[in-house]
């Protein structure tokens, strides 16, 4: 199953991410002349599996054009071409290609996208989600209050971050569009039908936008996961269902997944954070991690060409106007550690164990420059107990849930967050991938009310009226006298909540 916040991923800090565009050379057009002649480059038989490739080279057309005849040379079939960002997208059967497009002047880093070849895999789940039964629905709605929605009684969530009180006062512009990149949303749903961009929603999976009627919607019900992200920011507020921390602003559709095995590989991303920018996409909300590496580190060339070239798109998508948001990850791991044990790359193949530092192998996007940060709390306002955080790393914090430490006082006392599903439903769940929706939404807000910022500008006034708690006293959740994690820093900023938890009625005021 596509790997999604909701159920485990990671984020870093931006002066350490901010390292990586100078050891890289991420901005396009920064790496050595322009080549002359490519070399000789053979084709090695085709008897390897058909494996995705992105080549990543200079923006100029003489080196495009030379760069792709030697990909032709080498076995390899493109895709498609981003020229502005210089970002190709290949597929090759020649199990040397990786190694010979490498060596060809012009290619600044060049790799696979995937560990597997390009035929059909297994879908597995984890963590289903707990949808909301008629009966159940039927009690919260007993519990509802004149000008609210009908399931608003179980969205604690909302009254947390003052996103209730904010919609009496500003709800947001239908000039400002959220773009969900993630499963599919399904538009046909009546709390996200009103404010869905059709114009704006595209299925980027393979890396081409395909931009036909319905394409962005979820491949199955079980795809529920960004049409409950997409609820969360944006449902509207029409005595239907539940509301969204923005239920006025416009929200979209990316499809980045696998149709196969529900994945979200580099391609498909890149393809999204462009196709945002050229359509006018003002935030991206980014609840998932680039597969196959949960961290992908700079060392191994495969991993390298991977955090180049999305981190390529997503710049591209910055310097046109778009701010994105994404979760901090569901580990419980600290991001500034100097080591942490990962077991589960690459999750399209075989898993291998190795140890890393986060300060070195990256989870993408998360720990991309410029990306805002998100992580996870509860009802108490206390970080989740999956959450994962760090100082310097962590940005901000908005509610993802927390069905173990922290129960609302609600008709359905759970912990976890009330959202929109495919097919009409409403169900829960929680993650990191819940919190960064919700700080999606009041990004939102502040760009409705000041339309004239710069995401650099955003992103410091999404921290500026944000609450920090501070770090707790004691992170004992369980009571077996052992922290669960530590808190480090200040008031002002810390590794549980970064400058602190997001507030919508701050926003607005």
């Amino acid at each position: 199953m596509a790997h999604l916040r909701s159920r485990r991923r990671l984020a870093l800090a931006v002066p350490v991410a901010l390292s990586l565009t100078a050891s890289l050379g991420f901005l396009p057009g920064v790496a050595s002349a322009a080549p002359s002649a490519a070399p000789a480059v053979t084709a090695a038989a085709e008897d390897g599996p058909n494996l995705a490739y992105v080549v990543n080279t200079r923006t100029d057309r003489g080196t495009i054009a030379s760069v792709k005849k030697a990909i032709a040379k080498a076995g390899g079939t493109v895709v498609t071409t981003y020229e502005k960002i210089g970002v190709i997208v290949v597929h090759s059967a020649n199990p040397s290609f990786g190694p010979q497009i490498r060596a060809v002047r012009g290619v600044q880093s060049a790799g696979a996208t995937r560990t597997t070849p390009l035929t059909p895999a297994g879908t597995t789940d984890e963590g289903a989600a707990d949808y909301l039964s008629a009966a159940e629905a039927a009690k919260v709605e007993a519990a509802a209050t004149p000008d609210s929605e009908p399931l608003e009684a179980d969205q604690w969530d909302l009254r947390a971050i003052g996103a209730d009180k904010a919609a009496k006062i500003n709800p947001g512009s239908k000039k400002v569009t959220v773009a969900v990149i993630d499963t599919g949303v399904d538009d046909t749903h009546p709390d996200l039908a009103p404010n869905f961009s059709a114009s704006q929603s595209a299925n980027c999976a393979g890396g081409v936008a395909d931009t036909s009627e319905g394409a962005w919607r979820p491949y199955t019900p079980e795809d529920y996961h960004g049409t409950h992200v997409a609820g969360e920011i944006a449902a509207a507020r029409n005595d239907v269902g539940v509301a969204g921390v923005a239920p006025g602003v416009k929200v979209s559709s990316i499809n980045v997944t696998d149709r196969e095995n529900g994945l979200f590989y580099p391609e498909s991303v890149v393809c999204a954070f462009v196709f945002a920018a050229d359509h006018g996409v003002e935030i991206t909300n980014n609840s998932y991690y680039v597969d196959p590496w949960l961290y992908n580190c700079l060392d191994d060339p495969d991993q390298k060409a991977i955090v180049d070239a999305v981190n390529r798109a997503q710049l591209y998508a910055t310097k046109k106007g778009t701010l994105h948001v994404a979760s901090a990850g569901n580990s419980n791991h600290d991001l500034d550690s100097d080591a942490i044990v990962d077991d589960t790359s690459p999750d399209d193949s075989t898993p291998v164990t190795r140890t890393i530092d986060p300060h070195e192998c990256f989870d993408v996007p998360t720990q991309l420059p410029g990306i805002v940060t998100v992580s996870a709390t509860g009802v108490q306002n206390l970080k989740s107990f999956y959450s994962t955080y760090g100082k310097g790393v962590v940005d901000i914090a908005a509610p993802g849930g927390d069905s173990r430490y922290q129960i609302p006082d609600t008709p359905s006392k759970n912990g976890r967050i009330l959202s929109t599903m495919p097919n009409n439903q409403y169900g829960f769940l929680q993650g990191t991938s819940m919190a960064a929706p919700h700080a999606s939404g009041v990004a939102a807000l502040l760009k409705s009310k000041y339309p004239w910022l710069a995401p650099a500008q955003l992103q410091g006034l999404l921290k500026a009226q944000a609450d920090n708690p501070g770090c707790p006293d004691s992170y004992d959740q369980d009571g077996n006298g052992t922290q669960d994690a530590t808190c480090e820093g200040g008031k002002r900023v810390n590794g549980f909540y970064g400058f602190g938890i997001v507030n919508a009625l701050k926003a607005v005021k």
